[in-house]
């Protein structure tokens, strides 16, 4: 059996935020797990997240191939969730994704950290769109 540990308050403010955004929302917890993302996030990332579900940092760098729009693969550290959460600054670039559905998409995302303190990082939240250029 699976133990859910207890999110932070910051957590769950961000999650009942991206809840009630039509823009598409992801949500990590400070160990970089993906708990959530949005309705709106569906679409882009080719299945809902009741499907999908919670994911470990290294679960959700091999469900969701990201490339630059050169078709070059990109590390963790080089994806804009990567740039925040090891960075802890925000970043903001067009990528192409792969949704769990194999399709890839050209989004422009913008990712930032959750400081919870002046060296405690709580999560990150990335919002991101479909851009049409490039596919």
């Amino acid at each position: 059996m699976a133990v859910r540990r207890q999110k932070s308050l910051v957590l769950i403010l961000a999650r009942e935020f991206a809840s009630q955004l039509a823009m598409p929302m992801f949500v990590t917890d400070g160990d970089g797990t993906l708990i959530f993302y949005n309705e709106a996030a569906e679409r882009v990332l080719g299945r809902s997240f009741a499907e999908v579900g919670e994911l470990t940092a290294r679960e959700l760098v091999e469900t969701f191939e990201i490339e630059n729009l050169e078709g070059e693969f990109l590390e963790p550290e080089e994806r804009a969730l990567g740039i925040a959460f090891f960075e802890r600054r925000p970043t903001h670039g067009k990528r192409r994704v792969r949704g769990v559905d194999g399709v890839w998409r050209t989004i422009a995302i913008t990712a930032f950290p959750l400081m919870t303190g002046p060296d405690e990082l709580g999560g990150v939240v990335a919002i991101f769109w479909e851009n049409g250029e490039g596919q």
